[in-house]
């Protein structure tokens, strides 16, 4: 970035707020490359009420703010709203026809079928007074902002004074209305206590993006959500990352307005200067922070599962595209100096404990979708330490090696190495790089199949003959695909890994006793009360074990004493 500039300007602030104001302006209004970006993943539809028109409107909208409007949600579906919409209109009949619309029914002198159906209070015939029609409008602002206890109270006491007037078919209908607006209360979710105003920020992240997912809470009801895709053009902390969310959540304050408190995962790296940026918003204190207990803790639970599947979704958009897939494999063949599209792609992985249950995964991508049917993984057989370069070895020589005797062979023989990869990638930098090269020369490969390393660190991609890394630009489908194939090799060999380490925690002197399986063990160690009980028992004792076969209890006795085992061991009938 230094090298890049050609000059640098500064302005004179008064304090720390403008300051951070002034800069995300800047960055928004020039977006230069050097710094985060926050994306909308999608356009959100909203209940917007026009109350800048005479007689205001209900309608579903989309895309920017209109002034005199106010706005409500953001809903994740335009088909929510317009249910959402079409019980209210029972107890706020105000008009949802456009105004070309209500003109022509004013010279009509006729309203339309909503206003005979009761969903409509005919503003345009004169059967409501521009006050009421008011009244109407702040009522349903009001509901939809989560203050429903003036509505309640208010068809409640409207009903009770029909029936004492003995107006019963109108006391009928209000109390059908009152059914409609708890039903509509029930679908809005209560998180919380009934004055909370609470913003709750999810997160789900890799290296290169991040999702968040806004979860909009007022008192109490969850009134909204909205979701963000994090470019992380620069490199961020924990803390870092969550003041560039902050900026671009709150750039555009929501439309219910600014909460009380704001949830996240982690501190800001300076959070009293962001409390006071939102506090100026909100014209009141605002709190951010990180609850480690309790309801709030599960709120934030939840806006982070949340984040998790709109990660998924959109890594999943993007992954199932074909031109996607398309253009990764065309930039890695630009990018790489490949002389084909790399249709098949192998990545391999090491996984271990300070050089126990050795592991090495190998995973396939053919056609830009990851092809498991082709998944392979492999125990270290050679190396009893922790030696990432001798382990990497291993699994490429077995692998290639399989391949080259394959290749010999009828095309009925082949195994499950017999096809090449256009490219063949390891985890890690130069160290591993160097190790495939070597293996591929000494195989007489080098011609036939190409060779990279991705670096974790600076997701820098190595190639051979080149001491610097190839830099993929960090937007890029290829190396968006780079990285999905390295983190699912790593999966691979971490799960297997796993699997290995537990299978060896819960290994005992009683595994291979023949005719002892599984559900006579597992009767056995809690008769006894464990292993070690087992073990020190005599043959006598494990004989009087009556469901026991006595050939069974003589070869556990034998295996653990350390006695040679008998050859063959038959159940007997059981001793009486």
């Amino acid at each position: 970035m230094v090298a890049t500039a050609e000059s640098v300007e500064w302005v004179q602030v008064d304090n720390d707020v403008e300051a951070l104001m002034l800069e995300y302006n800047l960055i928004k209004q020039h977006r230069p490359r050097f710094n985060v970006r926050l994306v909308d993943d999608k356009s959100y539809p909203f209940l917007a009420v026009t109350t800048g028109d005479i007689w205001a409107r209900a309608q579903v909208m989309r895309g920017r703010k209109k002034k005199g409007t106010r706005y409500f949600g953001p809903y994740a579906h335009a088909y929510a709203i317009r249910e959402t919409l079409d019980q209210l209109l029972r107890i706020f009949p105000i008009r949802t026809c456009s105004d070309n619309k209500l003109r022509r029914h004013e010279k009509l002198g006729k309203p339309c079928l909503l206003f005979h159906i009761e969903k409509c209070s005919g503003p345009c015939v004169g059967e409501i007074s521009p006050d009421d029609y008011t009244t109407l409008v702040e009522e349903l602002c009001g509901f939809l902002s989560g203050n429903t206890q003036p509505v309640l109270a208010r068809l409640e006491d409207e009903m009770a004074q029909a029936a004492s007037d003995l107006e019963f078919e109108r006391a009928a209908r209000l109390r059908d209305r009152l059914a409609t607006v708890r039903k509509a209360i029930e679908k809005q979710q209560m998180v919380g206590d009934s004055r909370e105003d609470v913003d709750v920020i999810g997160l789900a992240e890799d290296e290169l993006e991040a999702a968040v997912f806004l979860l909009i809470v007022r008192k109490g009801l969850v009134l909204g959500r909205r979701s963000l895709v994090v470019d992380k053009v620069e490199a961020l902390d924990d803390n870092e990352l969550i003041d560039r969310i902050l900026e671009g959540v709150y750039d555009d304050p929501p439309v219910q307005g600014m909460p009380k408190t704001v949830l996240v995962n982690e501190e800001s790296s300076d959070t009293e200067l962001y409390e006071d940026w939102l506090s100026s918003l909100r014209e009141s204190k605002v709190e951010i922070r990180v609850p480690k207990r309790g309801a709030k803790k599960e709120l934030l639970e939840t806006a982070n599962r949340n984040a998790k599947e709109e990660f998924t979704r959109f890594r999943l958009k993007r992954a199932s595209d074909h031109n996607s897939r398309a253009k990764a494999l065309n930039e890695l063949q630009t990018w790489l100096k490949l002389p084909e599209s790399p249709l098949r792609i192998e990545c391999y992985d090491m996984s271990h404990l300070q050089g126990t249950n050795y592991v090495g995964s190998m995973v396939v991508v053919e056609d830009g979708l990851a092809a498991k049917r082709e998944y392979r993984r492999f125990k270290i057989q050679t190396v009893d330490q922790s030696d990432d370069y001798a382990a990497m070895e291993e699994v490429l020589r077995r692998r290639l090696t399989n391949y080259v005797n394959d290749r010999q062979k009828p095309v009925s023989e082949r195994g499950k190495f017999q096809y090449p990869p256009q490219l063949l990638m390891v985890d890690g930098g130069k160290g591993q790089l160097g190790v495939a090269v070597r293996v591929v020369k000494e195989l007489g490969l080098t011609d036939e199949i190409p060779v990279a390393a991705l670096a974790k660190q600076f997701e820098e991609v190595f190639i051979p003959g080149q001491s610097e890394p190839v830099v993929i630009p960090r937007k890029s489908e290829a190396l968006y695909l780079l990285q999905r194939l390295r983190d699912e090799s790593h999966r691979f060999a971490i799960t297997y890994h796993r699997q290995l380490r537990k299978k060896q925690m819960t290994e005992s002197v009683l595994d291979d006793v023949r005719g002892l399986g599984p559900v006579r063990k597992k009767k056995l160690i809690a008769e006894f009360g464990g292993v070690a009980a087992v073990r020190k028992a005599n043959l006598e004792k494990l004989l009087q074990v009556d469901w026991l076969p006595e050939a069974v209890a003589r070869a556990i006795y034998d295996k653990t004493h350390g006695l040679a085992p008998i050859k063959q061991v038959k159940d007997v009938p059981k001793r009486n």
